[in-house]
């Protein structure tokens, strides 16, 4: 991992509501951006590492600091720590390690969940983190939610699709992209979600996986919501 010495200057946050973080004095500085810093924030990234492709943990790192760089601009208020464990972990459900019947968003959800338990977080920051890592695919939902799951949406949705890129300054960008390479990351995430939807396509069927199956994966059928709903078995 790149990043540069630590620091202790913190963004100025709009206060809109008083929100207690932990470890809200510990900062550093990685690739010009201030972030928190703490164990369990290094034990998040050291187990993402572990995970992860080198490609993917790139990817949530970028997506890490890139919602701390769109929340301090648009003047959020929100818990810092929260943040950097769900956007870290947002993507383990496409990894290797981590299996279960589910959509990978909420395998994943479950690992995180997992991963911090005993680690002294209170269960509504539990479940803050389990909503932005089963959330952060479907911003027509998490954008509408706390602040800490639409704050990490934002930055996983400006890595991936760029979305919102032009609100931060291209140096900051540049700075981002340069610590934590994307090392052909759509290839790469591509061919991810498509292993996905050839081992269990049931899980595709409503979210975005959908889209590189039909696009990508010879033979793949969904299942229509409008079938589902004219084949009930109901009498009308």
């Amino acid at each position: 991992m790149n990043s540069e010495p630590v620091g202790h200057k913190q963004g100025t946050i709009a206060p809109a509501k008083t929100i207690v973080n932990r470890d809200a004095s510990q900062t550093r500085l990685i690739a010009a951006v201030s972030v928190p810093d703490g164990p369990l924030i290094t034990a998040v990234i050291e187990h993402a590492q572990r995970l992860s492709e080198p490609y993917l943990f790139n990817h949530a790192m970028r997506s890490w600091l890139f919602a701390e760089a769109v929340g301090r601009i648009r003047g959020f208020d929100y818990d810092r720590e929260v943040v950097a464990i769900g956007t870290i972990l947002h993507d383990i459900g496409i990894t290797a390690s981590v299996s279960g019947p589910n959509r990978f968003e909420v395998n994943g959800a479950e690992a995180a969940l997992s991963f911090i338990k005993g680690k002294g977080l209170s269960d509504r920051r539990a479940r803050l983190i389990w909503d932005l890592v089963a959330l952060n695919s479907t911003p027509s939902l998490a954008l509408h939610k706390e602040p800490e799951v639409a704050v990490g949406t934002m930055g996983i949705g400006l890595d991936y699709g760029g979305f919102g890129v032009e609100a931060l300054p291209t140096a900051d960008v540049e700075r981002i992209l340069g610590a934590f390479p994307r090392m052909r990351m759509k290839l790469q995430f591509a061919d991810a979600c498509c292993r996905l939807v050839t081992a269990k396509p049931e899980t595709s069927y409503d979210n975005f996986l959908r889209d590189f199956g039909e696009r990508f994966v010879p033979g793949y059928k969904t299942v229509s919501t409008v079938d589902l709903l004219m084949n009930a078995p109901f009498d009308e």
